[in-house]
């Protein structure tokens, strides 16, 4: 997911700019994975949350020819009468690596009561794709041209960073909305050499670099994004120190546990 992708969730209850290049990088090698997150609050912003926490857990498994994911997101929120809230996320893609197809299943339930559930799939060729939703049944939108799925969205950015660019900004269809793609962008903040700053010792031996990832809806006018999230990438597409916008109130994820997967024996 990337993770930045996979997030927009709960949020949801352009080419850009390129400095001058880096020498032309390595090919962007992303690992299967399991990493958990611990959410707390950061600050709010005058909305009705006074108090949120949660936690993240993110899987992704190379299956060779595809990436298989996994999300959960769990966030507590305070509202300011004392209200409690417990929004649950549930998300998962199976994501052809050729960048050609993805499947996808979202849903998301409020104090246990189903908010949103969407499943279906995507294509994608050259000059465009479109969108199969079985949840809602019979929906059908088009993908642009360029669109990218998840994990290649992590792919670009973690390409620009390492390139030395200084933004970029794809459309992205994630399946976590009813509406079809969004607008991404992305503004990078440097890319550093190893070792990387981590407790982790398969993520310090990377480079890594920051980023800030904005959403926004197409057919929306407002400048300010649906959601933003600020991370910090690593060469394998695995991300720590998160800074979640959601709009009244941002959150913090720290990386609490992170585990390789093993490459497939055979592909």
């Amino acid at each position: 997911m990337g993770v930045a992708a996979g997030i927009c969730l709960a949020a949801g209850l352009l080419s850009g700019g390129v400095a001058a290049r880096a020498a032309t990088p390595a090919p962007v090698e992303l690992a299967g994975h399991r990493a958990t997150y611990d959410l707390t609050l950061q600050s709010v912003g005058g909305g009705d949350t006074v108090a949120a926490s949660g936690t993240m857990v993110f899987s992704v498994t190379d299956t060779c020819t595809a990436w298989s994911t996994q999300q959960q997101l769990r966030l507590q929120t305070v509202s300011r009468s004392g209200g409690t809230t417990e929004l649950v996320s549930d998300y998962a893609t199976l994501e052809a690596k050729d960048g050609h197809h993805l499947v996808f299943r979202t849903v998301q339930t409020s104090n246990g009561t189903p908010v949103t559930h969407l499943r279906g799939e995507a294509t994608m060729a050259a000059t465009g794709g479109e969108i199969r939703y079985s949840q809602p049944a019979g929906r059908v939108l088009p993908l642009p041209a360029g669109t990218l799925f998840p994990m290649a969205h992590t792919a670009a950015i973690v390409r620009a960073a390492q390139a030395g660019e200084t933004s970029i900004a794809p459309m992205l269809f994630d399946g976590t909305g009813a509406d079809g793609p969004q607008y991404t962008y992305v503004m990078m903040q440097g890319w550093s050499p190893p070792p990387s700053d981590s407790p982790f010792a398969a993520l310090s031996r990377l480079s890594s670099g920051r980023v800030h990832v904005a959403f926004y809806t197409p057919s929306s006018h407002d400048m300010r994004p649906d959601y933003a999230i600020g991370m910090r990438y690593f060469a394998n597409g695995v991300s720590d120190r998160l800074d979640m916008d959601f709009g009244d109130f941002r959150m913090r994820g720290t990386l609490r546990s992170f585990t390789p997967a093993p490459a497939p024996h055979r592909c």
